[in-house]
């Protein structure tokens, strides 16, 4: 489980440098990298919306959107320290989400798929929050490369399915009998702001 935090706070980090060093749009950012026989992609989102009303007998949080639109939602045991949210506060989520390839020259490990889930909620005295994340890591083997419509075919543990590589470089690494680890990671963390003024 610290493993997991720790992995979710490195996204997080990741993807909040990556924001600032470009433009972001409507509210997130992409982001690409890649390093010889790696890439990655990562998006980050933050949707902010405005407590309107609580109803705290039946834990009951009415918001509004950025759009206008207003909605409620039920706030579980979960969300700790429920009784400080107030109309007016400001509720942000923020979503990322990862996926690494990674190629495996001659590693001859079993195709396998492996998932993890960790959440952190709010300290008590803290404001009201909770954070979830899951990473699901695939390893899974070329078995065919197609050099005229640059794809590869992967066999994972549960299916097969053909990625088109677009980086040249990276294509002409690929060969049948490699194996590809490919790591997805996504976080979602909801907070309350404070009070605007």
């Amino acid at each position: 489980m610290r493993g997991m935090s720790i992995l979710i706070g490195t996204i997080v980090v990741a993807a909040a440098a990556a924001q600032a060093q470009q433009q972001p749009s409507a509210g997130g950012a992409a982001v690409i990298a890649s390093a010889p026989g790696t890439a990655t992609a990562a998006v980050a989102v933050k949707v902010t919306a405005i407590v309107q009303s609580v109803d705290k007998a039946n834990r009951l949080v009415t918001l509004k959107g950025p759009e206008g639109n207003v909605f409620a939602i039920q706030a579980g045991p979960e969300v700790k320290n429920f009784d400080q949210i107030k109309a007016g506060d400001e509720v942000a989520a923020r979503y990322i989400e990862a996926l690494t390839l990674t190629l495996k020259k001659g590693s001859g490990a079993v195709r396998e798929k492996v998932e993890a889930e960790d959440a952190a909620v709010a300290k008590p005295g803290q404001r009201p929050g909770v954070a979830v994340g899951r990473k699901v890591t695939v390893m899974a083997d070329v078995i065919a490369v197609d050099a005229k419509k640059q794809t590869i075919r992967l066999k994972g543990p549960q299916r097969t399915v053909d990625l088109p590589i677009k980086d040249p470089k990276q294509f002409a690494m690929v060969k049948v009998g490699d194996q590809v680890e490919a790591t997805f990671v996504e976080a979602v963390a909801l907070s309350v702001e404070p009070t605007r003024k």
